[in-house]
């Protein structure tokens, strides 16, 4: 295993976030906050409990998933993407380094930076409300586990795009949505029968469930199942990532 090589490529995508704090950093709490504003107050006025659960805090864990989603996806494709793009991928793949080396270095510092910014929306909303972590451990763990899958996600989205616009494309009218119809600020049992069993559809439940479970021990689906779902899809993308490196699509034309 080539440490040096795996440091240089996570280091040099971690200094670029550093060159971004405003983007990566100040925008998600800004964004939180607003969050709070509009559906913690406006909303949680007239919804006070969901299932004995302060609202406010209800839609933490939502706001988390949602946020992290969406920058684990858009830190490890831009980060892959430019290189691509910068003509520097030829570079990569012809020195001593390994597929599985590239992977490690560029998904892992999306995976960081994804989970840092998790970490820091949890600080931000404790300033609004209690959030008490019944379970610490699962907590941290649903966070990396989600970080590192979808920053996988990413990866392959950065190799699969053409151009800018199609960066945004699956992040913007597919994981979005998927994360709003997903329970992110609602429960899954406030919904009629049938559309409870259409929800059940969208993996991004499975997500926001598990890691609303790790806070207050409530969840709209067996934890196990969120697990699964999570390993599942992380599976899949391993298994895509493989196909692209061992086929060179997109790599290396």
């Amino acid at each position: 295993m080539n440490r040096r090589a795996i440091w240089a490529i996570y280091r040099y995508e971690m200094s670029r976030a550093l060159r971004t704090v405003f983007q990566s950093l100040i925008s998600p709490i800004i964004s939180t906050s607003l969050y709070f504003v509009v559906f913690g107050t406006a909303i949680g006025s007239r919804i006070e409990e969901v299932e004995g659960i302060e609202y406010g805090a209800f839609i933490v864990p939502g706001l988390i998933m949602l946020t992290v989603l969406t920058q684990s996806i858009s830190n490890a494709s831009f980060g892959i993407y430019m290189p691509r793009f910068m003509g520097t991928i030829y570079e990569i793949l012809s020195s001593p380094i390994t597929y599985v080396e590239i992977l490690i270095g560029y998904v892992g510092a999306a995976a960081t930076k994804s989970f840092f910014i998790g970490l820091v929306i949890y600080l931000t909303a404790n300033l609004f409300v209690e959030l008490p972590v019944a379970h610490p451990f699962w907590m941290i763990a649903f966070l990396a586990l989600t970080c590192v899958t979808f920053s996988l996600f990413g990866f392959i989205i950065g190799i699969w795009a053409k151009n800018f616009e199609q960066l945004q494309l699956v992040p913007l009218l597919v994981v979005t949505p998927l994360v709003f119809l997903g329970g992110s600020f609602y429960s899954i049992s406030m919904l009629p029968p049938l559309w409870q069993n259409i929800t059940l559809f969208n993996p991004v439940v499975y997500l926001v469930s598990g890691f609303r479970w790790s806070f207050f021990g409530m969840a709209d689906v067996p934890v196990g199942l969120s697990i699964g779902a999570i390993l599942l899809f992380g599976t899949a993308c391993v298994a895509m990532v493989w196909w692209i490196f061992r086929t060179g699509y997109r790599v290396r034309s």
